[in-house]
């Protein structure tokens, strides 16, 4: 395996579209990163320069120490899965998965104990002779898997391979991912719009907006410290609340933005919390409620949402105490949107 860099590189399209504005991200050998962010935030376009796919205008690409830039993508050493399963719908399973090697003149006995050991992993041994039109979507999207791992690149390329599936597969085919990290050790780098999928998969997350990398960490750590207001609001679900810092004195002064995540204020009795609140709308989901209040006992404030337990006695029209958590408090510049403090 390898670790892969982007050296301050820029991505330029002919119709003057600039998708990458000097992107530095560093990928350890062995970790799962994945780049999440909206659609044409750039992140597919920094994975396709990984795998080859696209040249920068400006910048390195580097995988391991060698600089592959300029380099074909045939000659990278890397396996790239995408969006489409793209199988052949004339072969087997087990020619499927051992297509590429024979395309590199690989001895049969070699496909075969790679084709057989992918096949393990991915459960898929039973399917072996089938051919994709007998496969389910998650069996499918295992295939082009298992294609990429008999190659046993230097580093794996995931571009939203799972935005096919349905949501019971989606779960099933994220948790055979992990699995499949821990069990190979491999370098692997996952492009996704979802920021859950981001949370749960990646051993480092990094953020883009814009072309730019905004933050990269550790999942739980982009989630609880975001560096800026655009951080604060793609990651979570639902979004952080964003106040006028003066809006309550009792929590921040200035003229900042204060952020505040629903699942980090507590409901109290009327003028027991921080502020008091009218609830507008309950929206039950199963394990818990989503409140949309108006701050203000008439509800004359801004919009704010509270994640509370599915059985909080609540109902639209009544007012309610917020009780906001101090310690997970976050003050951004109202200018820059970076994180103060």
């Amino acid at each position: 395996m390898a670790s892969v860099l982007l050296d301050k590189v820029w991505k330029t399209y002919p119709n003057g579209h600039l998708a990458a504005r000097g992107v530095e991200l560093a990928i350890e050998d062995g970790e799962f990163m994945v780049l999440v962010g909206p659609s044409g935030c750039g992140k597919s376009t920094a994975l396709r320069m990984m795998a080859g796919l696209e040249t920068p205008t400006q910048g390195r690409v580097l995988i391991g120490d060698r600089d592959v830039t300029e380099v074909p993508p045939q000659e990278r050493d890397v396996a790239m899965v995408f969006q489409s399963y793209a199988l052949y719908p004339h072969m087997t399973v087990r020619d499927n998965l051992g297509f590429g090697l024979r395309m590199r003149g690989t001895p049969p006995a070699r496909i075969a104990e790679r084709v057989d050991l992918a096949a393990k992993v991915l459960g898929l041994a039973a399917v072996l002779d089938r051919k994709p039109g007998q496969l389910s979507g998650g069996q499918r999207q295992r295939v082009a898997l298992g294609r990429a791992i008999v190659r046993e690149p230097m580093v794996f390329l995931f571009d939203e391979p799972l935005s096919n599936l349905d949501a019971k597969l989606r779960l099933e085919t994220r948790a055979e991912l992990a699995r499949l990290h821990r069990r190979l050790a491999a370098t692997m780098v996952y492009v996704t719009h979802d920021q859950e999928e981001a949370l749960t998969l990646g051993t480092r997350v990094a953020v883009m907006n814009e072309g730019r990398v905004e933050q990269v960490g550790p999942p739980l750590e982009v989630y609880r410290r975001p560096e800026t207001l655009f951080v604060a609001t793609f990651v979570g679900s639902p979004a952080m609340n964003l106040l006028p810092a003066g809006l309550l004195p009792s929590l921040s002064r200035g003229d900042g933005t204060l952020g505040i995540r629903p699942h980090d204020i507590t409901v109290v009795a009327p003028g027991a919390g921080d502020s008091d609140a009218l609830v507008d709308v309950v929206e039950p989901r199963g394990s818990e409620l989503l409140l949309y209040l108006r701050l203000g006992v008439k509800g004359e404030g801004p919009e704010i949402r509270v994640v509370t337990p599915p059985d909080l006695d609540v109902a639209p029209d009544r007012v309610v105490g917020l009780r906001f958590d101090r310690g997970r408090l976050h003050l951004f510049d109202r200018e820059s949107g970076k994180r103060i403090g």
